[in-house]
């Protein structure tokens, strides 16, 4: 082999001076397309280390395409919505995170431009933008959420999104109210709803859980409520009724007797009077809306006249009161459809709090005891052995 113009055979890939005196490197992939370097090499050496880099990559099964990910962003996001079975909340809410949020500043990149660097540029702006925390939380795992299949499709070597915690939602605490405010607020509302108030409260269910609640869905009689189906509203208006978005979502919630009268009384006077017909339904007997909702929400607040509140904090609320029972964290999971332990550990710790104050009182109860007993038995009894009553 000579040193000259000529290409330099190697066992793996060739090297050959070029005219302007640097060095090119040239060798064939398992896909057997011929490829140049993207660089030139100032000396042969460094052509050489480079090939041998390579051929590592191809022996350890870690190269890439380099021309896979030529691909701009938002074409990739596009074909990672189409090629994913979403639930229609879901992909409404992916496609307003990736037009609103994400595209606007990466859409035009190729994937294997984007680096560690743009995306922490992305999410600085992102969070200085003020769309809220959690939406840009959301924004950043869906992000890293595509790249992380680009990586396993091949495009690119590594996810560039490397931000600690960036993607975890830290919402703000929600109020609980107490038994008497829920039950105020029962009375707020229009009779036709006072069972909905009682039933997303003490049953622990979701709006689109109330929703979409058929009459055979209760059994009275052994006080349970089944929960399989939620209905999600678009923002078309379109309502559209699905399963629960985990399997633990599907579930058998027991009921207090205390609200199986309330319930009663709505299904002979309010529900549909089919089998499977709806539980809740609207002043017109349609099916409701939360749009629509919202003003009996507002007007029933006031008149309760307790801190607005959200309708979701009657679930709140619920899971709050279950966890004070001494319920378990798997008891906990089952009775809110949930299949990770993230969100009981918060009622959890909730309880765990309110346990303290309890046993705070239960202190002062028996202060107040052994101080009354110290009274009757103080000119009489040493107090020999007891604890001391401040």
């Amino acid at each position: 082999m000579g040193g000259n113009n000529k290409g330099h055979r190697r066992r793996f890939g060739a090297v050959r001076k070029l005219p302007s005196g640097r060095f090119q490197a040239r060798y064939t992939g398992p896909d057997d397309v011929e490829r140049t370097a993207s660089e030139t090499f100032a000396t042969k050496r460094d052509a050489e280390v480079w090939l041998t880099r390579k051929e590592a990559e191809i022996h350890e099964q870690e190269w890439t395409d380099p021309d896979a990910g030529k691909i701009h962003f938002r074409d990739y996001a596009a074909s990672w919505m189409t090629e994913r079975k979403l639930r229609p909340k879901t992909a409404q809410l992916y496609e307003g995170l990736l037009r609103l949020h994400i595209t606007p500043t990466l859409g035009d990149k190729l994937l294997m431009e984007i680096t560690s660097r743009h995306v922490r540029q992305w999410h600085t702006k992102l969070l200085d933008g003020g769309p809220g925390v959690s939406t840009v939380a959301k924004a950043y795992r869906l992000l890293r959420g595509i790249l992380n299949t680009a990586v396993e499709d091949d495009l690119i070597k590594k996810n560039p999104c490397r931000i600690k915690n960036a993607g975890v939602e830290r919402p703000e605490e929600r109020p609980v109210l107490t038994v008497p405010e829920v039950f105020a607020l029962a009375d707020a509302v229009p009779p036709r709803f006072r069972a909905l108030v009682l039933l997303a409260t003490f049953g622990s269910l979701r709006w689109g859980e109330l929703v979409g609640l058929r009459r055979f869905n209760l059994d009275l009689n052994a006080r349970t409520v089944k929960i399989e189906a939620s209905v999600s509203e678009m923002k078309t208006g379109k309502l559209v009724t699905g399963r629960p978005k985990t399997d633990a979502g599907v579930r058998v919630v027991a009921l207090p007797e205390i609200i199986t009268g309330d319930l009663s009384w709505h299904l002979q006077r309010f529900s549909e009077s089919e089998p499977d017909g709806l539980v809740f339904v609207g002043e017109k007997g349609a099916q409701l809306r939360r749009s629509n909702f919202t003003k009996v929400w507002a007007k029933a607040i006031n008149k309760a006249g307790i801190p607005k509140i959200h309708i979701h904090d009657l679930r709140h609320t619920g899971n709050t009161l279950a966890a004070m029972t001494g319920a378990s964290l798997k008891e906990l999971m089952a009775r809110m459809g949930h299949s990770s332990t993230k969100a009981a550990m918060v009622y959890l710790h909730a309880a765990k709090d309110r346990d303290r104050a309890i046993a705070d009182a239960l202190g002062e109860i028996v202060k107040a005891g052994l101080r009354d007993e110290s009274k009757s038995d103080r000119d009489d009894v040493p107090l020999v052995g007891r604890p001391t009553v401040s």
